[in-house]
């Protein structure tokens, strides 16, 4: 399976921090942000990576390379203009040859078990797995409600519709972790922004099969200089448990 990790974000609320480094090189524990998933994907087998570039994008590139000094092939796909979660995955689409891809943000830290995500993923035969996590703030985050089964219902309040009872729904919030197959960009705009929950809460409306894994250890999103500050002190106390990060 390829990879792709978003970092084309402008990175404005850890600003100034953000200023003259782009949010994904930012240091923890370290090592830049973004190197911590790439190094969680090459441990659990995932060689072949495109990062979406932006935002002082050719800093990223200059750092990590073609990946070969962590047996890694990176690839980068450079947009001019931001396009979004989704418009990001559509330019990128070639890359994946028509075969199911996985997703990360370039702005979280997570201990993800991939493998299982990864069974999850293929017994249960959906065309997308949304990594998902209980949070008293789920709302707040965007809400995507699951049933017993871990079939995906809405997203942020759309998607199936409402005669399905809202009492067999648990509601989560989405990790920013997601493995999906390029059809659901087949009927999306090319080079124009969107945002790929538009095309999740289509499919779903559409009656499209889609799931949630649940992820129980850690994570955090680097979104403000608070959180960032906070992901550094669990690094050093070692509350990640990451045997990649020694690379």
């Amino acid at each position: 399976m390829k990879a792709m990790i978003l970092a084309a974000g402008l990175g404005t609320r850890l600003r100034p921090l953000t200023d003259t480094i782009p949010k994904p090189l930012l240091p923890v524990g370290g090592a830049p942000l973004v190197l911590w998933n790439l190094l969680l994907l090459r441990a659990n087998g995932i060689q072949e990576v495109i990062i979406n570039l932006h935002y002082l994008g050719s800093m990223i590139e200059e750092a990590l390379g073609d990946g070969s000094r962590w047996n890694m092939r990176i690839t980068y796909s450079y947009e001019p203009e931001l396009l979004g979660t989704g418009g990001g995955l559509k330019t990128a689409e070639w890359f994946f040859e028509r075969q199911s891809f996985l997703v990360m943000n370039g702005d979280t830290l997570i201990d993800l078990d991939i493998p299982a995500l990864l069974d999850f993923h293929y017994s249960q035969g959906g065309i997308a797995t949304l990594v998902l996590r209980d949070d008293p703030q789920a709302v707040q985050w965007g809400s995507v409600e699951s049933d017993a089964q871990d079939r995906l219902l809405r997203i942020n309040g759309q998607g199936v519709e409402e005669g399905l009872s809202k009492s067999v729904a648990t509601s989560r919030m989405f990790a920013g972790v997601h493995i999906l197959h390029p059809s659901l960009l087949d009927d999306a705009p090319t080079g124009k922004p969107f945002s790929i929950i538009d095309s999740y809460t289509r499919a779903l409306a559409g009656g499209s099969r889609l799931l949630g894994f649940v992820h129980t250890g850690y994570w955090s999103d680097i979104g403000t200089v608070e959180r960032y500050t906070q992901a550094q002190a669990d690094v050093e106390a070692e509350l990640m448990g990451l045997p990649h990060r020694k690379g």
